[in-house]
């Protein structure tokens, strides 16, 4: 994976779970990845504001705001770009079929790649259990998941100070516990199955905060992961080729420090396709 040198230009670029409003969000790293980046189409796969947050307490920075203008810029200079809304946006899909500063919204998308496979795009909330029948659950987990990312920044300042790199909690959790990982794979398998159903050759999904690429029998599984911990991206080359780019790895990030290793966007000759 090459460490960027110039605006890398993409067929499609997927992103999900970004949870603007949110003291978690990682807008600035965001903001980078979108300086850095450019595509043909652009989709927006679900929890791109958290309003479940922001009815519980405001949080907007400057930094929140720049990725929106910027995702409005892409727009206005062409990037087809389609918002998908997930549980956390949920009073988005009152408005699908319409659209908001040149961008489409809609309930879910059926994306054609450069290769002529059909993905299936969608947030993926409806085939979560816990969302779907349990919403004081999800709810319960919301405020649980965020305050594990308060202790895992806090726990992670220690770390520094005694010269330990950084660690996520969060990672670790849904590698190791045992309930964690039948919940991804039931996830998994639950999206991939209304793929199948729909006669799609894939699926690309966000909502668990999981990036990977496999295939599930006859079915590419695609989870573009988010931008509160993980940082990672689902790009489509010129090919049809599907790769998950990870910011924090590539640019050599600080998650302790947003603003840490970042330069000004190239001048726009000095956009390059990507390979």
């Amino acid at each position: 994976m090459a460490r960027a040198a110039a605006t890398t230009h993409y067929r499609t670029i997927f992103l999900s779970d970004i949870h603007l409003g949110t003291r978690g969000c990682k807008a600035d790293f965001l903001l980078d990845f979108l300086r850095w980046n450019d595509s043909e189409m652009l989709f927006l796969v679900g929890d791109i504001v958290d309003g479940w947050r922001m009815r519980r307490s405001w949080y907007w920075t400057q930094s929140h705001n720049d990725v929106i203008q910027k995702v409005l810029r892409k727009a206005r200079k062409g990037t087809k770009v389609t918002y998908i809304p997930g549980n956390h946006d949920e009073w988005l899909r009152e408005y699908t079929q319409i659209e908001l500063g040149g961008i489409k919204v809609v309930d879910e998308a059926v994306h054609i790649t450069a290769d002529g496979r059909r993905l299936l795009i969608i947030h993926g909330d409806a085939y979560d259990g816990v969302v779907k029948y349990a919403r004081w659950l999800a709810l319960l987990g919301d405020w649980a998941y965020n305050l594990m990312i308060w202790f895992n920044t806090h726990f992670n300042h220690l770390r520094r100070r005694l010269g330990y790199p950084y660690w996520s909690l969060s990672a670790y959790l849904k590698g190791k516990v045992k309930n964690a990982v039948v919940y991804v794979g039931n996830f998994a398998d639950a999206v991939a199955d209304e793929a199948r159903r729909r006669g799609v050759d894939g699926v690309v999904c966000g909502h668990i905060h999981k990036a990977e690429i496999r295939q599930l029998g006859d079915v590419l599984y695609c989870n573009d992961g988010d931008w509160v911990e993980s940082c990672t991206a689902l790009v489509e080359h010129w090919d049809g080729r599907l790769e998950i780019i990870d910011w924090i790895e590539l640019r050599a990030l600080d998650p302790l420090h947003p603003d840490w290793g970042m330069a000004d966007s190239p001048d726009e000759d000095e956009r390059v396709p990507a390979q």
